[in-house]
């Protein structure tokens, strides 16, 4: 497009895009995900043990997990919400997770100094109400 200034003379415009706004909202949506990210990931604190040999597979948002901190306190996480239950409710409550959410997989984060008689009784409880049983542990850096 042209114009014509009051000389007579022909002037084009500049077509540029003003990047300014788009800067502007990509810093915006950077700051909602580095704030929002944090909260997604499931619930309880527990010291993972380290292991080389582990799967990629980690627990997705509306999978069943199980996680005992070092005190033994046993924590269902179902969806978006993580509750401390009794050891003697486990099995029940399992069952009912399972069921509301259509997979047969409970994952089960153990923390690193928690007696192993708890977690053993965890997985037995897991298994006998039917689940696939994953444990999840972090992988240790390979030095190179």
């Amino acid at each position: 497009m042209a114009f014509t200034d009051q000389r007579g003379r022909t002037q084009t415009s500049l077509a540029e895009i003003n990047v300014t706004p788009l800067v502007d909202v990509m810093l915006v949506l950077l700051v909602i995900f580095m704030v929002t990210a944090p909260i997604l990931q499931t619930g309880i604190e527990v010291n993972l043990p380290k292991t080389r040999e582990t799967k990629a597979e980690q627990p997705k948002p509306k999978s069943v997990v199980v996680s005992i901190d070092k005190d033994g306190n046993i924590y269902l996480s179902t969806k978006s919400e993580a509750k401390q239950v009794n050891v003697n409710d486990l099995a029940a409550l399992l069952n009912d997770a399972l069921g509301q959410s259509g997979e047969r997989r409970v994952y089960v984060r153990g923390d690193g100094e928690t007696p192993y008689r708890i977690i053993a009784y965890v997985l037995d409880l897991a298994k006998q109400a039917g689940a696939e049983v994953s444990l999840v542990t972090e992988p240790t850096v390979k030095k190179k």
